[in-house]
């Protein structure tokens, strides 16, 4: 008899039957709160209106039965935009209003343009329908940039979660990975309410980070390690509308709770639920024999086929799949991705292109905090337009190609990010609907992206190349927020024009790339390099005009 590779087996069992498909539901399930951690951050770091704390000023307004809307023009210059009062300053003038009558106030005028005007030295007054991180540790005017922070925090431990986590998903199992990682996201999701103080706040965010990263990945590996080839964009679709599913339930949340530590709380706890996986979840039977812990996998096997109604024929036995496993593995190297020049184009290309997708997609996210009429239904509508991200990638990305796909998502994104400064905002409606359809064509993009990568790459490469090159797309998140905010400072818009620049360079260095649409998957770094050199014989021009 003849050696069984792992695939033939998954065959015998059924590469794409319920169990399948229930194990990939399960496994995306948790991308619900993921969603959460990723983007949590527009409500509990949302900056809610904020004014100068001048003393004296609560008990005129008791005595004298006026509004804070009055103290407030009496004290405040109006120096926002709109003509709304100034969030960092006070008129410099000697308030001692605990010895003012109230007869006198009616005689004081407005006062006006010529009056010198301080920093708030006694602190700040915010508007107290919520709270949130900004108003738990005071981080507005000169302390604003501390904000920005908070997501940059959470970013970083992403990145190390990145260039982590794929080791230890393949030292330890990706079951044992994925459940330590939640149990370690819910304590640091607990830590993050309970910090009294910012910067302790910021570690335990980082650490929220490193945690989720695990998670998803090792979640995402698992999953897509009891599927055949052909059938893994069911799982990019399915963990995709999970996440668009968890965003859409956000803004609800937070609409409800006013207290940032109460939706903390709220999308910290369901998360220990998870550890239930332990027992319910198998581990990956690739896993297994990598280990050569076969007739765990083969155990593991039966129950797929089982799951599948199908069953696994006797002459298939342990043996061969040890055999196969002997060969002895060369190691990865981060070298190998640059050091040849197909694969040198690529790895950069990619790079730009997870940097890229991030800021863009991250920025127009968080960009609705500040422009936000109304950021809790701005949030849901974004939500709700990106659900069908999912199915159009999948009924486009071997129809279309991937290639055209991420260059005409990125025109598109780059296009309307460009457009919408231009539009005036008494067509605020045309306005929101561009943005939306950017929001949506970067998401698209993105999804294409991540399925992409790992297709250019080969076999001994893929984990690594995919783990380097999206770890660029944690660079982008640490840097999404200073990019928006402080750029968002000098002008409203000013961050949408440098989306626009950034996508469209994007869509014309995606199309230096190879189309893998229909092409088996390279196995090694030779089949990369010389892949083109067939494609330009048999076309007897260059490929890739752009």
């Amino acid at each position: 008899h003849t050696m069984t590779s792992f695939d033939e087996l998954l065959q015998h069992a059924g590469a794409f039957g319920p169990f399948q498909k229930r194990i990939a539901f399960l496994g995306s399930l948790p991308i619900l709160l993921f969603a959460y951690v990723l983007v949590g951050v527009v409500f509990i770091g949302n900056t809610p209106d904020h004014w100068c704390k001048i003393a004296g000023a609560a008990h005129v307004q008791e005595n004298c039965g006026i509004s804070a809307e009055e103290v407030r023009n009496l004290t405040i210059p109006h120096a926002g935009p709109r003509g709304s009062h100034s969030r960092c300053a006070k008129f410099d003038m000697d308030w001692n209003l605990s010895a003012v009558s109230c007869s006198d106030l009616s005689h004081w005028s407005i006062p006006g343009n010529t009056t010198p005007v301080s920093s708030c030295d006694e602190g700040w007054v915010f508007d107290r329908t919520r709270t949130t991180v900004v108003t738990e540790f005071v981080l507005v005017c000169d302390h604003a940039w501390l904000g920005d922070l908070n997501q940059a925090c959470l970013a970083a431990g992403f990145f190390i979660g990145a260039l982590v986590t794929g080791y230890l998903a393949d030292r330890f199992g990706r079951k044992l990975c994925f459940v330590g990682s939640m149990l370690g996201l819910g304590v640091s999701g607990i830590c993050i309410i309970v910090s009294p103080y910012y910067p302790l706040f910021l570690i335990f965010r980082c650490f929220q980070g490193f945690f989720a990263k695990g998670a998803w990945t090792a979640s995402y590996v698992l999953v897509i390690e009891f599927f055949g080839s052909d059938n893994r964009k069911f799982v990019s679709v399915m963990s995709r509308t999970l996440y668009s599913t968890g965003m859409a339930f956000i803004p609800g949340l937070a609409y409800y709770m006013h207290s940032w530590k109460n939706l903390q709380l709220a999308m910290t706890l369901p998360i220990f639920i998870f550890l239930v996986y332990y027992w319910f979840i198998p581990e990956s039977p690739r896993w297994l024999l990598s280990q050569r812990r076969t007739s765990e996998a083969m155990n593991i096997i039966m129950n797929v086929a089982k799951g599948n109604k199908r069953s696994i024929p006797a002459n298939v036995q342990e043996m061969d799949l040890l055999v196969e496993q002997q060969q002895e593995i060369v190691p990865p190297s981060f070298k190998d991705l640059f050091r040849t020049p197909k694969m040198r184009k690529h790895t950069f290309i990619f790079i730009y292109a997870w940097f890229t997708s991030t800021v863009v997609f991250q920025g127009l996210l968080l960009r609705l905090g500040i422009t936000g009429d109304n950021l809790f239904l701005d949030f849901f509508i974004s939500a709700v337009v990106e659900l069908p991200t999912g199915l159009i990638f999948y009924l486009l990305v071997d129809r279309v190609g991937r290639r055209p796909l991420i260059a005409a998502a990125n025109l598109v994104a780059g296009v309307a990010c460009l457009v919408v400064p231009f539009i005036t905002l008494n067509m605020s409606w045309l306005k929101r609907c561009i943005a939306i359809i950017g929001r949506l064509a970067v998401a698209i993009g993105f999804e294409t992206v991540n399925f992409t990568n790992s297709e250019l790459y080969p076999t001994p490469l893929r984990n690594l190349g995919v783990s380097v090159c999206s770890s660029a797309s944690d660079i982008g998140a640490v840097a999404a927020p200073f990019l928006l905010y402080r750029l968002a400072n000098l002008w409203q818009e000013l961050p949408l024009l440098l989306y626009g620049v950034m996508s469209l360079v994007y869509s014309g260095l995606v199309m230096m790339l190879p189309e893998m649409k229909g092409v088996d998957l390279p196995e090694t770094i030779d089949d990369v390099e010389n892949r083109g050199k067939k494609d330009m014989q048999e076309v007897g021009k260059p490929n890739n005009i752009i």
